[in-house]
């Protein structure tokens, strides 16, 4: 494995059109652009050759590039004159009459270095091109590992998690987007959930042809100006953090310095090692083939609450209960930190862990009335061992338990647990996701796949991204609630994810104006120093995965090349 070394990135956006020797002109410009800051490689957006748009399969096909053609031929000249690598997307012709959606590597001899078909493709897109038939390559260069897919491709874990998994320290993604929430999650949180650097390429100017706009906003209810390619292009560290960013409208080269070995560990806060510690034989459903509708009706609404008391052992026990006592009668749900009775959310003597548990299950029990549940984690002994358990308490005691899944260093005492469980409640099927087993994307899209309209995460706020992409894009990217308890951190704290009910493009929307955000979850954080927060979840919400036409989440999802996840 080449361990990585100093590189000079550059993502480029600009608009395209529908003439496909004008769109060369402006990638070729483009790149003698970037090139002026020396970079080692620059990503270009999805889509280059031509919109995605056509009249018909033939119109598709006479606008797609061939590989070796004229227009390929040039950009790899390009990479050549300026002696870097260069990502390119376009429509690819395959033998008549498929095409694919393919990102292009030439390296800084003008070779092709790889090739990377979109595995997931969106809306319309299913009408003219044909998905991957095989995972896209680990690319090896003098300055590290990259991994390349396409816009659709990172909405979702599997296919960089994938690339990830097989070395990859730099993902380059080309993209052909209006929504905003593209730039402000989905793209972000791939980046630290794998603890890789990411430079991702946007589109602006419209993304459909100009005479269009007006007819096609008019009949989609979509305004003019969310039919425009998002911007945004972006660069961002294995923590999370965006190292550069380019405006919404306007072309630019964005530009960073970065050193790939640092994408070399996957250590989090407390030695856990983000890799090392996942449990593949957990997450099998995600290459089982698609069997029908996955999540089943709900209630419209559920009225939850997260608390996070201010003191430990005993007297955190007393707020707890204190503080259910003065909520609404209609809330159904609360949910406690992570070990919320343990200073620090630590445990030091696991005798005594034992025993402050019991008599907070007991006291938790009797604070609860009607439908009302709680939820939080706690330390149990069992024949195998002791685990760290998320708990889910209603007035008659226990009534789901969900050891957590992964070994981490900071609770190395606990033995973990061998299943994911869901639990059907009157609002709808929920998981428990115990502490930081949140931060294995595979898991969610396992509770996902198995029904669930909504995760409870008791845990602990290790880093950052967790609360500012991490629990958002399990929301979005599986189309379910989280509600997630934390202590207050210096990174922050808990949030509530409750999900919009307008969500399928090119529908009619009843609720909302369509304001470039496809699904974006509606968030509500527990504020500083706040004990108790609460929220309106849309339960039922989560049983439509329908993002576009023929674009179902977890239907469409690259269920036949994601096999390196569960190794």
């Amino acid at each position: 494995m080449n361990t990585g070394g100093m590189a000079k990135v550059a993502a480029v956006q600009f608009e395209t059109g529908t003439d496909v020797d004008e769109n060369l002109a402006t990638c070729l410009r483009m790149i003698d652009q970037a090139a002026l800051q020396q970079p080692d490689i620059v990503v270009l957006p999805e889509f280059c050759n031509h919109l995605s748009w056509y009249d018909d399969d033939d119109h598709a096909w006479r606008v797609a590039v061939p590989e070796g053609g004229e227009f390929l031929a040039a950009v790899a000249a390009r990479a050549a004159r300026h002696q870097c690598y260069i990502v390119i997307n376009v429509s690819c012709q395959r033998t008549a009459p498929a095409i694919t959606v393919t990102s292009f590597l030439f390296g800084p001899d003008g070779s092709t270095v790889s090739q990377s078909d979109k595995q997931t493709l969106m809306g319309h897109e299913n009408d003219y091109f044909v998905r991957a038939d095989s995972v896209s390559p680990v690319v090896v260069t003098p300055f590290g590992q990259l991994g390349i897919f396409p816009c659709r491709d990172g909405v979702t874990c599997e296919t960089p998690r994938g690339l990830a998994l097989r070395g990859a320290q730099l993902f380059c993604d080309s993209l052909n987007s209006f929504a905003l929430d593209e730039a402000s999650l989905h793209i972000p949180a791939r980046a630290p959930e794998n603890k890789v650097f990411l430079v991702a390429a946007n589109k602006v100017g419209p993304l459909i042809p100009r005479p269009l706009l007006e007819p096609v906003s008019e009949a989609t209810r979509i305004p003019l100006k969310f039919l425009m390619g998002a911007g945004e292009s972006q660069i961002v560290a294995p923590d999370g953090s965006i190292l550069a960013k380019g405006p919404l409208d306007e072309e630019a080269v964005v530009i960073a310095e970065i050193n790939l070995a640092d994408s070399n560990s996957k250590l989090r806060p407390d030695g856990t090692d983000l890799f090392l510690s996942r449990r593949p034989e957990l997450y099998s459903d995600i290459v089982k083939a698609p069997e029908g509708e996955y999540c089943g009706p709900a209630a419209e609404t559920a009225e939850v609450a997260i608390i996070n008391p201010q003191a430990d052992g005993e007297a955190a026990i007393a707020e707890v209960i204190e503080a259910i006592a003065l909520l609404n009668d209609d809330i159904q749900l609360v949910v406690l930190p992570e070990l919320f009775c343990f200073a620090n959310a630590l445990v030091t003597d696991v005798e005594q862990a034992v025993q402050l548990s019991v008599s907070a299950i007991a006291q938790l029990q009797q604070a609860c009335s009607g439908a009302l549940h709680i939820a939080t984690t706690l330390v149990e002994q069992h024949a195998t061992g002791t685990a760290h358990t998320g708990l889910l308490i209603n007035s008659e005691g226990v009534v789901a338990r969900q050891p957590q899944l992964h070994s981490i260093a900071r609770h190395s005492w606990a033995t973990p647990g061998d299943q994911l469980h869901t639990v059907d409640l009157s609002w709808g099927k929920v998981a428990i996701i115990t502490g930081d087993d949140a931060v294995y994307p595979e898991l969610i899209k396992v509770a996902a796949l198995r029904g669930v309209h909504a995760i409870i995460v008791p845990f602990d706020l290790q880093e950052a991204w967790e609360i500012e992409f991490g629990l958002l894009s399990r929301a979005a990217e599986n189309r379910l609630c989280v509600i997630a308890a934390s202590r207050q951190r210096p990174q922050g704290g808990g949030v509530i994810c409750s999900l919009e009910r307008d969500f399928t493009i090119l529908t009619e929307w009843k609720e909302r104006a369509f304001d470039g955000n496809i699904n974006y979850p509606i968030i509500t954080l527990q504020a500083k120093d706040t004990i108790v927060t609460t929220a309106t979840i849309h339960p039922n919400a989560a049983a439509n995965k329908v993002m576009s036409a023929n674009t179902d989440l977890l239907q469409q999802r690259p269920w036949q090349l994601s096999g390196r996840l569960v190794e």
